[in-house]
């Protein structure tokens, strides 16, 4: 019976390694292997945050020139574009001293968006309000520096526009 069990084992290894395999995270682009080139127009400013969508555009551009998945280019050579407008942005109080003095900010920054397959004339997927948002401290706390608010709003940007990539070459 010994002998059994250990040539049943030895056969059933290979056979769960097999199916863990399966399992396993993978990178893979969901977009048509047709769209390789991607335009990225200045975003429209909805707030009255100076500069936001300038902002919001270049850190997109910046972040599929990084991906190096799509070609940015401009729309009359765009395979796809993507579109949008910035909603909303708040930069406002999140938490406070015994004094009632802010030592932390939160801010919030919505988006419209629109990623279009222009070949087939068709909207590849579209999010009416995609929001990120982030805390930062105005003073030191622990070992958290303080930040002002452009270096909070830059990585915010940042943070969106990696969200975005991600939304449009992996589909999440």
């Amino acid at each position: 019976m010994l002998p059994r069990r250990a040539s049943s084992s030895r056969l059933l290894v290979p056979l769960v390694a097999l199916l863990a395999g399966g399992c396993g995270y993978t990178l893979s682009s969901v977009l048509p292997p047709h769209i390789k080139t991607l335009a990225v127009p200045v975003f429209a400013n909805s707030t009255v945050e100076f500069g936001i969508a300038d902002d919001v555009t270049r850190a997109l551009q910046d972040a599929f020139l990084a991906d190096r998945r799509l070609k940015i280019v401009g729309e009359r050579q765009a395979d796809s574009v993507l579109r949008g407008t910035v909603l909303a942005y708040k930069n406002q109080p999140f938490s406070y001293t015994r004094e009632e003095k802010p030592t932390q900010y939160e801010i919030i920054l919505t988006v419209r968006l629109l990623f279009r397959d222009l070949v087939k004339a068709r909207d590849v997927w579209k999010e009416d309000a995609f929001t990120v948002r982030s805390t930062y401290n105005v003073v030191p706390v622990g070992s958290a520096p303080a930040k002002t608010e452009a270096e909070a709003r830059a990585d915010l940007v940042k943070s969106l526009a990696d969200q975005i990539v991600s939304r449009t070459v992996q589909g999440w």
